[in-house]
């Protein structure tokens, strides 16, 4: 096998997604399988090799959705991802999950400016803005955390006519804006490995270098979890 073939996983959300690319050939499959990513990354993994003839042996880069998202979805990902790279060894190219919901938002709508938005629980939202550059989610406020507060009085907030992407807008949307001034895309709401897989070849064609498996971390934003210590724990 000459040509790259390269890999791509996510199971940051709810949803567990792969894609792989070999040429001019792709397969991807996508599960929401809520708390099930440990027992079915494996498989989707295996179905889209088969699909297009392949063997794990054949792959050459590995992409990894690294959060932010579930904090445990994320591990899970980059626990897979780290176990592939190292078996191989594979370098890793690690995709945040805003960017891969703004580039859905592109993929699906061509939308210009995308505000992505991941429901974090505990009154909070993951978001980032982008827009689109020729086709490609390019960064223009990197992840953060923010309150359900109006977003629009933010000084980060890109303004015009905003897409937003993401289960932080399908859940928080009154909140986050008031106004209703957002273009809430209703079919981009999980991430997906197809699109971080596009990403990914875009940083490749830029020069941009992955990392090795040991380097891959999870981006998990917010740097302390809010608990309650179970009695006896």
């Amino acid at each position: 096998m000459t040509e790259p073939v390269v890999l791509a996983l996510d199971t940051s959300t709810e949803q567990c997604s792969v894609a792989i690319v070999a040429g001019e050939r792709r397969a991807s499959r996508a599960v929401v399988t809520p708390r099930e990513h440990a027992q079915r990354i494996l498989g989707l993994i295996t179905e889209v090799l088969d699909e297009l003839q392949l063997q794990l042996a054949d792959v050459t880069a590995l992409v990894c959705g690294h959060g932010p998202g579930s904090f445990t979805g994320v591990r899970i990902g980059v626990s897979v991802a780290q176990g592939l790279a190292f078996s191989q060894p594979l370098p890793v190219y690690p995709v945040n999950t805003l960017a891969a919901l703004a580039q859905q938002a592109i993929r699906k709508h061509k939308a210009k400016i995308i505000v992505s938005a991941i429901d974090a629980r505990m009154n909070e939202v993951y978001l980032a803005s982008f827009r689109n550059e020729q086709g490609l989610a390019v960064a223009v406020q990197p992840p953060q955390m923010a309150p359900l507060e109006p977003l629009a009085a933010n000084s980060w907030w890109p303004g015009g006519s905003v897409a937003g992407a993401g289960t932080g807008w399908q859940a928080y949307a009154d909140a986050l804006d008031p106004g209703a001034e957002v273009e809430i895309l209703h079919d981009v709401t999980l991430p997906l490995a197809e699109d971080m897989l596009s990403l990914a070849l875009a940083m490749k064609d830029q020069g941009i270098e992955p990392v090795k498996a040991a380097g891959l971390e999870p981006l998990y934003v917010r740097n302390e979890v809010a608990w309650k210590k179970l009695p006896g724990r």
